[in-house]
């Protein structure tokens, strides 16, 4: 049985990326894994592309041949890609039990309110594919009330429309710190609990009182669900990506039982001892990238120019090892 990440989410937010990024992690401990492209509009991959839609439909030629525009173009191309699903399975027959990572388009209507993209995964799962949803938000909406309150809303509406394991993690932890302060501290936006502490922030960023009731039935409409909440990832971060696949892993079940041939068994094992489970988590990414970032670089290039010191010396004392190894033998031929 495959297993699968569907990576969603809205233009810019770091799906690319991060699907370049988990592809290098798991061929870093040993998982086999496969990078599919489904955006027609993505003509630029920073991964090894195992399958690329475009060769199926791109979106210049939709929008050529049905005078659409870029929205509607990426639309109309999915419901190609729905029509022509035949042409999916058979590629993906190829890869046997590996990993799939599926970057998909970033148009937020196709992962709220539209159903390609929903039915495309559907059939996914009919092939035997354990699907986990891996929905991206850039964490610079963090610094703004009213776009934290909509990335809320935009997790809630794909959650309940996918209806698969979703993740939503927040991107570009890295970067969090150039946007601003935050008003709370990290973990009361990735828990999401008691919205009502962020409503005269709202209030405050709105400049008027007249939507306060609005404010605050919305809050009550993401609470009253209590499925949304938040991963977080800084992609470049070994300990982040090593957090952010463990609970991945046990969302889609992986870690429950490696699939045959993916290779990754030391992993699996460490995954069901919970190993890394105190790495990466909020309380370590807020003081790493919030409170303390400066001071963890400067840590870090320090312990990297150490390292290099150290690697440098090591080398010279087996080179002159060899020399002295050499030397020797050509004495004793002598």
């Amino acid at each position: 049985m495959p297993f699968a990440q569907l990576v969603i989410g809205p233009p810019g937010c770091g799906k690319s990326t991060y699907c370049a990024g988990m592809h290098q992690f798991m061929s870093a401990i040993g998982r086999k894994s496969q990078v599919v492209n489904l955006d027609p509009a993505n003509d630029a991959t920073p991964y090894p592309c195992a399958l690329d839609v475009r060769k199926l439909v791109t979106l210049d030629e939709v929008m050529d041949e049905n005078g659409l525009g870029p929205n509607g173009g990426i639309v109309y191309a999915l419901e190609e890609l729905e029509e022509n699903v035949e042409w999916l399975e058979e590629g993906l027959m190829q890869f046997g039990q590996d990993y799939i990572l599926f970057d998909c388009p970033g148009q937020v209507e196709l992962f709220t309110h539209h159903n390609s993209l929903r039915n495309i995964f559907t059939k996914l799962e009919k092939l035997g594919y354990r699907l986990v949803v891996i929905h991206l938000l850039d964490s610079h909406h963090l610094a703004s009330p009213s776009q934290y309150i909509s990335i809320l809303l935009t997790a809630l509406r794909s959650m309940l429309l996918l209806n698969l394991p979703h993740i939503n993690v927040l991107s570009k932890l890295d970067l969090l710190k150039s946007h601003g302060p935050l008003d709370f501290n990290l973990d009361f936006y990735t828990e999401v609990q008691d919205l009502s502490h962020l409503l005269p922030f709202l209030s405050k960023e709105q400049g008027s009182p007249k939507f306060e009731k609005l404010n605050e039935a919305i809050c009550e409409l993401v609470e009253g669900f209590g499925l949304v909440g938040f991963e977080t990832l800084a992609v470049e971060d070994k300990a982040s990506m090593t957090h952010l696949l463990q609970v991945i892993d046990r969302a889609g079940g992986y870690a429950f039982g490696e699939a045959e041939g993916a290779g990754d068994g030391i992993w699996t094992v460490a995954m069901r001892e919970k190993w890394g489970e105190a790495v990466g988590g909020v309380a370590d990414v807020q003081e790493r990238w919030v409170d303390a970032r400066e001071e963890y670089d400067r840590f870090e290039v320090e312990r990297e120019e150490k390292l290099e010191k150290e690697r440098e010396k090591e080398w010279r004392m087996k080179r002159r090892e060899e020399e002295e190894d050499l030397e020797s033998s050509d004495e004793e031929g002598g």
